[in-house]
């Protein structure tokens, strides 16, 4: 192919390489010239235009790609029609992509006129989703060029390969712990739900037992006895050794533990199974998201009848660190063996009290005490550390209260504005070293250290117990610990609201803490409900 300026006179059936601007109009970049367009450039005063003129053996760059692309697509991909030297081809149906990656890359050695890119192999596409694109870069390829391309797709079966999902009836088992609320466990049915559904399989059940071997091994040989292509199980507790509890009773069943552990995070504490021939995975916390973890990629695979070896394992690890799911943090935030989570608290203590007419409640007394000082000393007397308090209306009075007590204060000027400033004044403010913030209510005066200990005691983000909630009598009351993983929610919050919406959105990481004691729900907005705090009568 010669390319180059050359004189309109030679210029018949050269392909124009820019897009012209002519007195009557356009000629567009990659038009094949006639005699019509050469007397019209004639006419418009042009003599010379830059073009690449083919010459015998060349195969004009749609040709080329669509032959190109057609001899890489195996069955159930579709080779779109070529334009402009391109030709994509797509998945006709939903599957995995498999694809030859030495002869990928040998194709991709040819010429560098000739680019083949594709998906990740073995990553899950849904019908019509793009999985490849030839582009020819020059206007021609050689002959000799196309030719070899072709016979490099031809030799070992198609380069580019779908493997549909099969329809597979799938059946869950739940284990349960003290804590666990049922809301968590339904979610999770709809989330795994969804993903058998995209799969084109069908979820039939969803069993719950306690956390103990004898009653996982009696719930696995009921989902045997009943039937299934595939079974999930999801522990209470992550499972962290082939030996733990939910692996112990596979094995007790004759199941073989195929593999442990995945280089994908979130999801890599999944462990696989086989159980008379048919796969078993054990999910980790992170399945309760939607959001994609490893377990899809598992899931995906086995559905599109792919048995993984060690080195697809292997190679899951080469863009493995996925988005995080907002449930849990970054594997570096929580160094193994590194002890107990340590958690900060953050007193909001900036309101106007308004419902209370003109006197600040935060310095009425309950006790002998002002209440900001009965809170605050609950909080010094749990394992939360430091204690941060955010102050704004009447911030010397507050602070005055709290004399000679080991917290730390922030000021929020913005606090008129609402809650939600004094939020982010006091996260703002939590030691990077800290895992969470307990968010506790200056008008609480009958909090207990004991009852914020077992919400610090229940949270493990590692383990997708990421928010937790204290519980009373079946009413969610306060303080709630987050994560950090959520801090940046938190810090997003505007106007006169608190962190609910943060909660009602990651329902699948919230922990329920059942207490006796209704202090929890007992916060002190009105006149009336000082005098029964402080047990005046009506």
């Amino acid at each position: 192919m010669r390319f180059g300026e050359i004189p309109v006179a030679e210029a018949e059936g050269a392909i124009l390489a820019h897009r012209l601007v002519l007195a009557d109009g356009v000629l567009r970049k990659g038009t094949r010239l006639a005699a019509a367009d050469l007397e019209r450039l004639r006419a418009c005063g042009v003599t010379r235009i830059v073009a690449a003129l083919p010459e015998p053996g060349d195969v004009l760059e749609d040709e080329a790609a669509h032959r190109i692309a057609r001899a890489l697509a195996g069955p159930d991909l579709l080779v779109d029609p070529p334009f402009t030297g391109r030709a994509n081809v797509r998945a006709a149906t939903a599957g995995v992509v498999e694809i030859d990656l030495p002869r990928l890359l040998g194709i991709g050695r040819i010429d560098e006129g000739l680019t083949v890119a594709t998906l990740r192999r073995r990553r899950a596409v849904a019908p019509g989703e793009m999985v490849a694109t030839v582009k020819v870069v020059p206007f021609a390829l050689p002959e000799a060029v196309v030719a070899l391309a072709e016979a490099m797709a031809a030799a070992g079966g198609p380069v580019l390969r779908l493997r549909p999902f099969r329809p597979l009836e799938v059946r869950l088992v739940q284990t349960v712990a003290p804590g666990l609320a049922s809301r968590v466990l339904d979610k999770t049915v709809g989330t795994l739900r969804a993903r058998v559904t995209r799969l084109g399989g069908r979820l039939l059940s969803d069993h719950r037992c306690p956390h103990i071997r004898e009653a996982v091994r009696a719930a696995v040989a009921e989902a045997d006895r009943q039937g299934f292509d595939m079974l999930l199980v999801v522990g209470a507790s992550a499972t962290v050794d082939r030996r733990d509890v939910v692996p112990a009773a596979l094995a007790d069943l004759g199941a073989r533990i195929r593999r442990f552990g995945l280089p994908v995070d979130p999801g890599n504490l999944l462990l696989w199974a086989e159980l008379d021939g048919r796969p078993v995975l054990v999910l980790p916390g992170s399945a309760r998201s939607a959001r994609r973890s490893g377990v899809d990629t598992m899931m995906e695979w086995l559905a599109a009848g792919i048995e993984p070896d060690e080195e697809a394992f292997a190679e899951l690890g080469h863009g493995g660190l996925l988005a995080e799911i907002p449930s849990r943090p970054q594997p570096r935030e929580v160094p193994p063996g590194r002890g107990p989570h340590r958690v900060a608290a953050v007193v909001l203590a900036a309101g106007r009290s308004t419902r209370m007419g003109d006197r600040n409640k935060l310095l009425a007394e309950v006790d002998g005490a002002p209440m900001v000082r009965r809170v605050v000393e609950a909080i010094l007397a749990s394992r939360a550390r430091p204690v941060i308090v955010v102050t704004g209306h009447e911030r010397a009075r507050v602070e005055a209260a709290l004399r000679h007590l080991p917290v730390t204060f922030v000021a929020n000027p913005d606090h008129a504005t609402g809650m939600a400033s004094s939020l982010r004044a006091g996260i703002a403010a939590v030691p990077a070293d800290r895992d969470g913030a307990l968010v506790c209510l200056a008008d609480m005066p009958r909090l207990t250290a004991p009852v914020l200990d077992a919400l610090i005691e229940a949270f493990h983000p590692e383990e997708g117990r990421a928010i937790v909630v204290p519980v009373h009598r079946g009413r969610r009351g306060h303080p709630v610990l987050f994560a950090r993983t959520f801090f940046p929610e938190i810090m997003a919050l505007e106007g006169d609201v608190g962190a609910r919406s943060v909660l009602a959105a990651h329902p699948e990481a919230v922990v329920e803490v059942a207490v006796e004691d209704p202090a929890v729900l007992l916060d002190i907005d009105t006149p009336e409900a000082l005098a029964a705090a402080r047990g005046e009568g009506p």
